[in-house]
C-alpha cells in the first residue's frame, strides 16, 4: 500500500459507513434494537479508522491538498459541498460520541433526541465524503 491508496481506502471506509448507517435507521425504524445497536457501533468504529487513516494521509503529504480540476457550475458545487463537508464533519467529532453515550447510558429518550440531529449530518459527511473523493480523483481530477 502506498500514499496513494490511501484516499481510495478512505472512500471505501466512508461508503461502508454510510451503509452502516442506512441499515441502522431501517434496523430502529424495525423495532430491532439489538440489530441496531451492532450496526450503528460498527459505524462509528468505521468512521473512527476513516478518521485515522485521513489523518496519516494529511501527515503523510504534509498537508498539501488535491486540487480540483473540474470547471464553471461544477467548480462552485464542489467547493459548497466542501465547505458543508467540513463544517459538518468537525460537528460530527462531538454530536456522535455524545449520541453513542445518552444510549450507553440507557437514556434514550435523550439519545433518539440527539440521534435526530447526528444521524442525518453523519449521514450527509460520510456521503459526501465519498463524492469528494469521486470528484477529486474519478470525475474530474486536476491535470498534471
Amino acid at each position: 500500500m502506498t500514499i496513494q491508496d490511501i484516499p481510495a481506502l478512505n472512500a471505501s471506509l466512508n461508503a461502508f459507513a454510510t451503509a452502516l448507517l442506512s441499515a441502522g435507521y431501517i434496523f430502529i425504524k424495525l423495532g430491532r434494537r439489538d440489530a441496531h445497536r451492532l450496526v450503528m457501533f460498527s459505524a462509528g468504529i468505521v468512521s473512527s479508522v476513516f478518521l485515522v487513516g485521513y489523518v496519516a494521509h494529511k501527515l503523510l503529504v504534509r498537508g498539501v491538498h488535491t486540487p480540483f480540476g473540474g470547471e464553471g457550475v461544477i467548480r462552485t458545487a464542489y467547493y459548497l459541498m466542501l465547505v458543508t463537508h467540513i463544517i459538518l464533519a468537525s460537528a460530527i467529532a462531538f454530536l456522535v460520541p455524545r449520541t453513542f453515550l445518552f444510549a450507553i447510558k440507557g437514556n434514550f429518550e435523550r439519545h433518539k433526541a440527539w440521534a435526530r440531529w447526528t444521524y442525518p449530518i453523519w449521514y450527509y459527511v460520510s456521503l459526501t465524503g465519498v463524492l469528494v473523493y469521486f470528484s477529486l480523483y474519478q470525475w474530474w481530477p486536476a491535470a498534471k
